[in-house]
């Protein structure tokens, strides 16, 4: 039963009871905790519905995470949450899911205020979090639970909105959309080839803004372009009519307004990276009745409009089998794959054909349907994913996975050896198997024990979710068979694993056995010597390369090491010499501390790259790879940029991992 929220006296008397039932938690050994979890659990219930209640909890949270509440369960690492997935815990009838999902939620935020430093999630991190949070949301903040959630919740329909009301006021209630707006458009800068989160949040800023029970007040501004881009385009479906009606006012337009509709839908995908489900009615309708507009409807430039045209059979089949409303997006694929112009080369094109009639086995067919649903076949999933990893080879993103490695790998052949890539898909989509050389014996993707990812991977495009399983297996057997070795495995596995180009010279600035910093002066300067224009006699990075980073939380702190491509080192518009580098993160925009702030735009980036100053970017890094042969000496690097870099990394990961004698230096 909620308790009235009419009494001060009222929350004081529960909290005493809340802090009891605490303290018998935190004392209780680990096989009682289960035993002592309903009382808390119910006791933070009755605080929500108490005016003041998500505050008190809030100050509390640091406690209550303590004494292992979410022990066990998916909330103990807040870092592994999707914001996306709390649409539907917040809107359980189970009371005890929904209090430790608003628990965590109240720990967040005490994160995102500075008041709980936790060990594994920034404030930042905490921040960008909460937002999404409302974001995916809005519906339960700005209106009042409706029929279905009484009946299906109960009273428990109040403590949601008691939650999301107490985050929006603490965040800044004014800014929520605003906030909201300016994160889709950074994340749209980025060019993502998984697009189904943004299309979410711009749904329900779309749906806010046509209830007339919701107040934006002054904010919202610039959602226009992002609602239209989706749902109204052009003029012919500007009140978003549904797709059998604009079809039908496509059946009576004559060609001067079917090029306005082609002209308007090219420029609101290119502006946006976002592709309307009428967009995908209108390219269909064009194939068939007036195709010499498709390169009006892809928005292509002479390099584009020239490979259409080399290629037209090919291309008319691939808009005939895979673009859908349900799967429009890959109409921006395909766009930028005929501006790269990949299929000149001489293997991609027949590979293309091959992917057309390719029979997919019935375990990748499960697995797309899983994903994607049914509404068109799986075949047609496939070719949208193919056709956007081949036009935004930097868009793949390794989702909630521990699988930078083979994210890394996608990218680098989509980028840099498409028809390899296109080999891959046939492999794990036809046969279920991929097999790959390490040192000259094969390694069979079905025969190889677990990979990286303990469980298998749902969360993305369909080119991953088919491919990345096989290749996360090969990554792991190859890092089995250098167990022994001395030094890092990377030095042998990269190479075998990601293609020739990656150089078989290796350098790394860690102690393997120990965790230690070794040769860091020459480990700066020969990456100089290998990578900086100035310092290399101006010779460009010809292939993508290889390379590990120490990640570090906004406060500095160390995170872990993950994958990276060095993508291209050159002066930005700034003049500042900049590192351009691929992250498979998912969003490449990250605070690293002590002034380190990764830029996806606004500094020269092309669609999908990230950037530093070369030396920001250096002080992170820990391995990477080069040509022995072409070279290997050192650079006569001043002693003024080698100690910037020395002092990054002393405020940084280096700090536990430095002799005392060397941080007392870098401190004086």
């Amino acid at each position: 039963m909620v308790e009235p929220d009419n009494s001060n006296d009222k929350l004081a008397l529960l909290l005493t009871r809340l802090e009891t039932a605490v303290t018998a938690l935190a004392q209780a050994p680990a096989f009682a905790k289960p035993g002592k979890l309903p009382r808390v659990l119910d006791t933070a219930r009755r605080v929500i519905c108490v005016e003041g209640g998500c505050a008190a909890l809030q100050a509390r949270s640091q406690d209550i995470e303590s004494a292992g509440l979410f022990h066990g369960s998916d909330w103990a690492e807040p870092q592994i949450l999707l914001p996306a997935l709390t649409a539907t815990t917040l809107r359980t009838p189970n009371a005890d899911t929904l209090v430790i999902e608003i628990l965590s939620q109240l720990r967040l935020l005490a994160v995102a205020l500075g008041e709980y430093q936790h060990p594994h999630m920034s404030a930042e991190q905490a921040h960008h979090f909460l937002t999404q949070v409302l974001a995916v949301n809005l519906s339960l903040l700005f209106t009042a639970p409706g029929e279905a959630e009484r009946e299906q919740m109960g009273r428990l329909a109040e403590l949601p909105h008691r939650l999301l009301e107490h985050l929006a006021t603490s965040i800044g209630y004014e800014h929520i959309i605003d906030k909201l707006i300016e994160e889709i458009w950074r994340i749209l800068q980025q060019r993502p080839i998984q697009v189904d989160a943004v299309k979410h949040m711009i749904t329900q800023i779309a749906i806010c803004q046509a209830n007339p029970e919701i107040d934006l007040g002054s904010s919202g501004q610039g959602a226009d372009r992002l609602v239209s881009s989706l749902f109204g385009p052009t003029q012919a479906c500007r009140e978003d009519p549904g797709v059998e009606e604009y079809q039908q006012k496509l059946d009576y337009m004559d060609t001067s307004a079917l090029q306005s509709e082609a002209t308007g839908m090219a420029r609101a995908m290119h502006d946006t990276g976002l592709v309307s489900p009428y967009h995908g009615v209108l390219v269909r309708h064009l194939l068939e009745n007036d195709e010499q507009l498709l390169v009006e409807a892809l928005g292509l430039s002479s390099t584009g409009r020239d490979c259409l045209l080399c290629y037209r059979s090919l291309v008319h089949e691939l808009i005939r089998a895979s673009v859908f409303p349900a799967t429009c997006q890959g109409i921006y694929g395909l766009s930028l794959l005929l501006e790269r112009g990949i299929l000149y080369q001489p293997a991609v094109s027949p590979a293309m054909w091959r992917q057309l009639g390719l029979p997919l086995a019935p375990v990748a067919r499960e697995r797309l349907r899983l994903a994607f649903g049914d509404s068109v076949s799986a075949e047609a999933y496939l070719l949208e994913g193919v056709m956007c990893m081949l036009g935004l080879p930097l868009g793949v993103g390794q989702g909630n996975n521990p699988t930078c490695q083979s994210a890394r790998a996608l990218s680098m052949w989509a980028y840099n050896d498409p028809d390899y890539l296109l080999q891959m898909v046939a492999w794990a989509a036809r046969d279920d198997e991929i097999i790959m050389h390490f040192e000259g014996q094969p390694i069979s993707s079905r025969e190889s024990q677990s990979g990286v990812a303990s469980l298998l991977p749902i969360d993305l495009d369909p080119v991953s979710l088919l491919v990345v399983p096989h290749l996360d297996r090969i990554y792991a057997e190859m890092g089995r068979r250098c167990i022994g070795r001395e030094g890092d495995p990377h030095r042998w596995v990269n190479p075998e694993f990601h293609g020739w180009w990656s150089g078989r010279g290796f350098r790394i600035n860690v102690d393997v056995n120990t965790g230690a910093l070794i040769d860091l002066d020459e480990f700066i300067r020969h990456f100089y010597a290998t990578c900086h224009p100035y310092y290399n006699g101006n010779q460009p990075l010809i292939h993508p390369q290889p390379a590990g980073i120490a990640v570090t939380d906004s406060a500095a702190r160390f995170i872990g090491w993950h994958a990276i491509t060095i993508l291209r080192v050159a002066l930005d518009p700034q003049d500042c010499m900049r590192v351009y580098f691929y992250n498979p993160n998912n969003d490449s925009g990250q605070n690293w501390g002590d002034g380190v702030t990764v830029s996806t735009a606004g500094n020269g980036e092309r669609f999908g790259e990230a950037s530093l100053p070369f030396e920001q970017f250096l002080s992170r890094l820990y391995i990477y790879h080069y040509d022995p042969l072409e070279r290997d000496e050192l650079a006569d690097v001043s002693r003024e940029e080698i100690d910037q870099v020395m002092d990054h990394i002393r405020r940084s990961w280096g700090a536990s991992r430095l002799p005392a004698e060397e941080l007392h230096a870098g401190a004086s």
